[in-house]
Protein backbone atom coordinates (compact mmCIF):
# COMPACT_ATOMS: atom_id res chain seq x y z
CA UNK A 1 0.00 0.00 0.00
CA UNK A 2 2.74 2.45 0.58
CA UNK A 3 4.51 1.70 -2.82
CA UNK A 4 1.06 2.22 -4.47
CA UNK A 5 0.52 5.12 -2.64
CA UNK A 6 4.05 6.75 -4.07
CA UNK A 7 3.50 5.95 -7.05
CA UNK A 8 -0.01 8.02 -7.40
CA UNK A 9 1.61 10.59 -5.17
CA UNK A 10 -0.68 10.38 -2.35
CA UNK A 11 1.95 10.11 0.78
CA UNK A 12 1.52 12.27 2.89
CA UNK A 13 4.28 13.22 5.34
CA UNK A 14 4.69 13.73 9.15
CA UNK A 15 6.10 16.49 10.68
CA UNK A 16 5.93 19.12 7.93
CA UNK A 17 5.30 22.52 9.42
CA UNK A 18 2.01 23.87 7.95
CA UNK A 19 2.93 26.11 4.66
CA UNK A 20 2.41 30.08 4.51
CA UNK A 21 -0.98 31.60 2.76
CA UNK A 22 -0.32 34.75 1.34
CA UNK A 23 -3.12 37.98 1.25
CA UNK A 24 -2.76 40.34 -2.28
CA UNK A 25 -4.60 43.35 -3.07
CA UNK A 26 -4.30 42.72 -7.29
CA UNK A 27 -6.06 46.07 -7.72
CA UNK A 28 -4.37 47.89 -10.62
CA UNK A 29 -2.16 44.80 -10.85
CA UNK A 30 -1.62 42.43 -13.83
CA UNK A 31 -0.71 38.90 -12.83
CA UNK A 32 0.84 36.18 -14.62
CA UNK A 33 0.31 32.72 -13.23
CA UNK A 34 2.40 30.06 -14.37
CA UNK A 35 1.26 26.28 -14.20
CA UNK A 36 3.96 23.11 -13.50
CA UNK A 37 7.07 23.87 -14.97
CA UNK A 38 8.41 20.41 -14.09
CA UNK A 39 12.28 21.03 -14.88
CA UNK A 40 11.35 22.67 -18.22
CA UNK A 41 13.69 25.20 -18.24
CA UNK A 42 13.82 26.15 -21.59
CA UNK A 43 9.91 25.92 -21.83
CA UNK A 44 10.39 28.12 -18.45
CA UNK A 45 12.55 30.42 -19.74
CA UNK A 46 10.71 30.99 -23.25
CA UNK A 47 7.33 31.87 -21.48
CA UNK A 48 9.08 34.37 -19.18
CA UNK A 49 10.23 35.65 -22.65
CA UNK A 50 6.92 35.66 -23.58
CA UNK A 51 5.22 37.38 -20.44
CA UNK A 52 7.94 40.15 -20.31
CA UNK A 53 6.63 41.08 -23.86
CA UNK A 54 3.12 40.97 -23.21
CA UNK A 55 3.57 43.17 -20.06
CA UNK A 56 5.19 46.14 -21.59
CA UNK A 57 2.22 47.77 -22.29
CA UNK A 58 0.56 46.89 -18.99
CA UNK A 59 0.66 50.22 -16.49
CA UNK A 60 1.16 49.13 -12.79
CA UNK A 61 2.68 46.59 -10.69
CA UNK A 62 3.38 43.35 -13.05
CA UNK A 63 3.43 40.19 -10.70
CA UNK A 64 4.26 35.98 -11.72
CA UNK A 65 2.98 33.67 -9.43
CA UNK A 66 4.47 30.23 -9.71
CA UNK A 67 2.00 26.92 -9.09
CA UNK A 68 4.61 25.10 -8.49
CA UNK A 69 6.21 21.61 -9.22
CA UNK A 70 8.99 23.02 -10.36
CA UNK A 71 11.08 19.98 -9.73
CA UNK A 72 11.23 16.53 -11.22
CA UNK A 73 10.86 14.39 -14.92
CA UNK A 74 11.83 17.10 -16.94
CA UNK A 75 15.58 17.50 -17.55
CA UNK A 76 16.78 20.03 -15.56
CA UNK A 77 15.46 21.15 -12.08
CA UNK A 78 18.67 22.00 -10.00
CA UNK A 79 18.50 24.65 -13.11
CA UNK A 80 14.54 25.86 -12.78
CA UNK A 81 15.32 26.27 -8.66
CA UNK A 82 18.44 28.46 -9.78
CA UNK A 83 16.40 30.21 -12.30
CA UNK A 84 13.44 30.90 -9.52
CA UNK A 85 15.89 31.69 -6.48
CA UNK A 86 17.27 34.32 -8.95
CA UNK A 87 15.74 38.13 -9.42
CA UNK A 88 12.56 37.84 -11.37
CA UNK A 89 12.10 39.45 -15.07
CA UNK A 90 12.80 43.35 -14.66
CA UNK A 91 9.98 44.70 -13.94
CA UNK A 92 8.08 42.04 -12.30
CA UNK A 93 7.88 40.64 -8.82
CA UNK A 94 7.37 37.03 -8.37
CA UNK A 95 5.71 34.55 -5.97
CA UNK A 96 6.83 30.41 -6.35
CA UNK A 97 4.26 28.61 -4.49
CA UNK A 98 4.70 24.72 -3.30
CA UNK A 99 4.06 21.72 -5.52
CA UNK A 100 3.25 18.28 -4.19
CA UNK A 101 6.74 17.11 -5.56
CA UNK A 102 8.86 20.31 -4.47
CA UNK A 103 7.19 18.87 -1.06
CA UNK A 104 8.28 15.21 -1.65
CA UNK A 105 11.50 16.23 -2.69
CA UNK A 106 12.31 18.13 0.72
CA UNK A 107 10.23 15.35 2.52
CA UNK A 108 13.56 13.07 1.07
CA UNK A 109 16.28 15.78 1.75
CA UNK A 110 14.50 16.13 5.39
CA UNK A 111 14.73 12.48 5.85
CA UNK A 112 11.06 12.24 6.06
CA UNK A 113 10.39 10.29 2.73
CA UNK A 114 12.90 7.67 1.11
CA UNK A 115 14.48 8.15 -2.07
CA UNK A 116 12.87 4.72 -3.41
CA UNK A 117 9.39 7.17 -2.63
CA UNK A 118 10.75 10.14 -4.93
CA UNK A 119 11.91 7.91 -7.39
CA UNK A 120 8.84 6.47 -8.33
CA UNK A 121 7.56 10.49 -8.75
CA UNK A 122 10.17 11.32 -11.06
CA UNK A 123 13.36 11.70 -9.21
CA UNK A 124 15.97 10.59 -11.73
CA UNK A 125 16.12 13.23 -13.70
CA UNK A 126 16.24 15.34 -10.93
CA UNK A 127 19.15 13.46 -9.83
CA UNK A 128 21.02 13.96 -12.95
CA UNK A 129 20.26 17.85 -13.25
CA UNK A 130 22.66 17.99 -10.03
CA UNK A 131 25.20 15.28 -12.00
CA UNK A 132 24.57 12.49 -9.29
CA UNK A 133 24.76 9.34 -10.75
CA UNK A 134 22.54 6.68 -8.51
CA UNK A 135 23.66 3.79 -10.00
CA UNK A 136 27.21 4.58 -9.65
CA UNK A 137 26.91 5.83 -6.11
CA UNK A 138 25.04 2.67 -5.51
CA UNK A 139 27.90 0.50 -6.78
CA UNK A 140 30.63 2.41 -5.00
CA UNK A 141 28.88 2.80 -1.43
CA UNK A 142 27.26 -0.44 0.45
CA UNK A 143 24.40 0.67 2.34
CA UNK A 144 21.34 3.09 1.15
CA UNK A 145 22.29 5.57 4.18
CA UNK A 146 25.55 6.18 2.81
CA UNK A 147 23.89 6.80 -1.07
CA UNK A 148 21.39 9.22 0.41
CA UNK A 149 24.34 11.21 2.88
CA UNK A 150 26.05 11.28 -0.74
CA UNK A 151 22.75 12.25 -2.74
CA UNK A 152 21.71 15.24 -0.10
CA UNK A 153 25.48 16.43 0.57
CA UNK A 154 25.19 17.33 -3.41
CA UNK A 155 22.46 19.13 -3.44
CA UNK A 156 22.99 22.85 -2.26
CA UNK A 157 21.33 24.19 0.78
CA UNK A 158 20.35 27.16 -0.86
CA UNK A 159 18.00 24.81 -3.02
CA UNK A 160 16.74 22.94 0.27
CA UNK A 161 15.94 26.58 1.86
CA UNK A 162 14.19 27.96 -1.20
CA UNK A 163 12.14 24.71 -1.34
CA UNK A 164 11.34 25.28 2.75
CA UNK A 165 10.43 28.38 2.25
CA UNK A 166 7.52 28.47 -0.58
CA UNK A 167 4.21 29.28 0.60
CA UNK A 168 1.43 27.59 -0.34
CA UNK A 169 -1.82 29.61 -1.56
CA UNK A 170 -2.13 33.42 -2.60
CA UNK A 171 -5.48 34.07 -1.61
CA UNK A 172 -7.07 37.64 -4.11
CA UNK A 173 -10.22 39.58 -4.03
CA UNK A 174 -11.65 37.53 -6.85
CA UNK A 175 -8.93 34.45 -7.23
CA UNK A 176 -7.19 31.80 -5.60
CA UNK A 177 -3.75 30.50 -6.45
CA UNK A 178 -3.02 27.32 -5.59
CA UNK A 179 -1.23 24.24 -7.25
CA UNK A 180 -4.25 21.28 -7.22
CA UNK A 181 -7.48 22.87 -5.51
CA UNK A 182 -9.41 23.73 -2.60
CA UNK A 183 -12.24 21.72 -0.42
CA UNK A 184 -15.21 24.10 -1.82
CA UNK A 185 -17.30 24.11 1.13
CA UNK A 186 -14.11 24.97 3.75
CA UNK A 187 -12.95 28.31 4.69
CA UNK A 188 -9.42 28.97 3.25
CA UNK A 189 -8.01 29.01 6.30
CA UNK A 190 -9.90 25.74 7.35
CA UNK A 191 -7.81 23.51 4.08
CA UNK A 192 -4.97 21.78 4.95
CA UNK A 193 -1.87 21.86 3.13
CA UNK A 194 -2.59 18.14 2.05
CA UNK A 195 -5.06 18.99 0.02
CA UNK A 196 -4.13 22.23 -1.73
CA UNK A 197 -1.14 20.42 -2.95
CA UNK A 198 -2.84 16.98 -3.77
CA UNK A 199 -6.39 17.44 -4.15
CA UNK A 200 -8.57 16.48 -7.57
CA UNK A 201 -11.79 14.60 -7.52
CA UNK A 202 -12.98 16.76 -4.44
CA UNK A 203 -12.26 19.59 -5.69
CA UNK A 204 -13.61 18.95 -9.09
CA UNK A 205 -16.42 17.51 -8.50
CA UNK A 206 -17.29 20.36 -5.90
CA UNK A 207 -16.47 22.95 -8.06
CA UNK A 208 -20.08 24.74 -8.34
CA UNK A 209 -19.38 25.75 -4.82
CA UNK A 210 -16.99 27.79 -5.34
CA UNK A 211 -17.49 31.38 -4.31
CA UNK A 212 -14.05 32.54 -5.97
CA UNK A 213 -12.20 31.80 -9.37
CA UNK A 214 -9.62 28.96 -8.51
CA UNK A 215 -6.14 28.83 -10.72
CA UNK A 216 -4.45 25.90 -10.50
CA UNK A 217 -2.25 23.35 -11.68
CA UNK A 218 -1.29 19.39 -10.79
CA UNK A 219 -3.22 17.55 -12.90
CA UNK A 220 -1.98 17.75 -16.30
CA UNK A 221 -4.97 19.26 -19.38
CA UNK A 222 -4.56 19.39 -23.25
CA UNK A 223 -5.35 22.56 -23.18
CA UNK A 224 -5.90 25.36 -20.26
CA UNK A 225 -9.85 26.77 -19.92
CA UNK A 226 -12.43 27.98 -17.07
CA UNK A 227 -14.46 25.27 -16.07
CA UNK A 228 -16.92 26.87 -14.13
CA UNK A 229 -14.70 29.05 -11.79
CA UNK A 230 -12.12 26.78 -12.16
CA UNK A 231 -9.11 27.05 -14.16
CA UNK A 232 -6.36 24.62 -15.16
CA UNK A 233 -3.18 25.45 -16.31
CA UNK A 234 -0.93 22.86 -16.12
CA UNK A 235 -0.68 21.50 -19.83
CA UNK A 236 1.79 18.77 -19.25
CA UNK A 237 5.19 20.79 -19.94
CA UNK A 238 7.34 17.18 -19.58
CA UNK A 239 5.34 15.05 -21.23
CA UNK A 240 3.97 17.69 -24.21
CA UNK A 241 6.62 20.42 -24.60
CA UNK A 242 4.01 23.29 -23.79
CA UNK A 243 4.31 25.12 -20.62
CA UNK A 244 1.46 27.53 -20.13
CA UNK A 245 0.14 30.64 -18.12
CA UNK A 246 -2.60 32.88 -17.91
CA UNK A 247 -2.48 36.70 -17.61
CA UNK A 248 -5.11 38.65 -15.30
CA UNK A 249 -5.61 41.80 -15.59
CA UNK A 250 -8.97 44.20 -15.26
CA UNK A 251 -10.91 41.28 -14.59
CA UNK A 252 -10.45 39.76 -17.79
CA UNK A 253 -7.61 36.30 -18.54
CA UNK A 254 -6.17 35.67 -21.67
CA UNK A 255 -3.37 32.48 -22.13
CA UNK A 256 0.13 32.48 -22.83
CA UNK A 257 1.53 29.25 -23.79
CA UNK A 258 5.56 27.94 -25.17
Amino acid sequence: MRKLAGLLGLNRSPGREKRARLRLDTEGMAIYAVGDVHGCLDQLLALEEAIVADGRSLPGRKLIIMLGDYVDRGPASAQVIDHLIAPPPAGFERICLTGNHDMLMLDYLEGRATLGEWLQMGAGPTLRSYGIDRERLAQIYGSAKQVDDMIRRAIPNTHAAFLRSLPILVDAKRFVFVHAGIRPELPLDQQSDDDLVFIRSEFYERAHLLKKYVVHGHTPVSEAKLEGRRINIDTGACFSGRLTAIRIWGNKGSYLTT
